[in-house]
């Protein structure tokens, strides 16, 4: 599975003194840890910053690519932002995220075009989050004709099936599920399928359990990709037996660490 580490965010506060104190070494040593503890790729977020946003991200960019060489996710909801951190990455990045609004499809489908990058796609319209499966379906296929219209393949789609808090919405956790498995019959071959993990412990006890058996479920339905924490190591542990059940990967005694 394609991990992308989520710890460099300025909604942690640590991340955001670094930001405003513009300590390299603190992005740096984060980004280093994520990469050596199994990510991937690094979403990069300035967090709630009003000093030029565009230039945070060009900073941010700039020191994790002098950190480590993976590729970057460009997360922001301004296309400003994402447009400056596309333009400073030296490599395809992936962009974090769109809607199946036709508005942010506007904004930011041109963006993934112009720089060959990725482009996460919640399956969200502006009616809201849908209430089930099917709806999420309907706004994943809504959502793949209008990027490949665009120019862009299925292989550099990410769809999010939206994974909501199971201590405000716990019926939603199945449908999400239920949703992955729909989205893998939408193409051949099909896009990726990717989910922001620690939304559905937000706000509850134990946050780690939940993030982790939620893992597993979302492996065995058809998840690729998911945005975590790489440092949580019970995490990583459970994707690796995960991977490993579902013959993803090659059974060793020191697989598990």
């Amino acid at each position: 599975m394609y991990v992308i580490g989520e710890r460099i965010n300025g909604m942690f506060r640590s991340v955001a003194r670094a930001i405003r104190e513009r300590n390299a070494d603190a992005i740096a040593d984060l980004a280093r840890r994520q990469v050596e503890a199994g990510a991937h790729v690094l979403d990069l977020n300035t967090g709630p910053t009003g000093e030029d946003p565009a230039g945070i991200m060009t900073w941010l960019v700039s020191v994790v690519q002098d950190a480590v060489d993976v590729p970057l996710c460009i997360d922001s909801p301004r296309p400003a932002v994402v447009a400056a951190g596309l333009k400073a990455c030296r490599r395809p990045a992936i962009i974090n995220s769109t809607t199946g609004a036709r508005e942010k499809l506007d904004a930011l489908l041109p963006l993934a075009a112009e720089h060959g990058a990725g482009i996460i796609a919640l399956t969200i319209d502006e009616r809201g989050i849908p209430r089930n499966a099917e709806a999420r379906a309907e706004i994943a296929l809504a959502i793949l004709a209008a990027t490949m219209e665009a120019g862009i393949p299925p292989e550099r789609l990410y769809l999010d099936p939206i994974v909501l808090p199971v201590n405000a919405a716990q019926a939603q956790c199945k449908e999400a599920l239920a949703a992955i498995g729909a989205f893998r019959h939408l193409c051949d071959p099909p896009p990726h399928i990717i989910v922001g993990l620690s939304n559905v412990s937000q706000g509850a006890p134990n946050r780690s359990l939940i993030n982790r058996t939620y893992l597993a479920m979302c492996l065995a339905v058809g998840l690729d990709t998911a945005i975590l924490d790489p440092l949580d190591e019970e995490l990583m542990a459970v994707l690796r037996a995960a991977n490993m059940l579902l013959d993803k990967e090659i059974y060793a005694e020191g697989l598990l660490g």
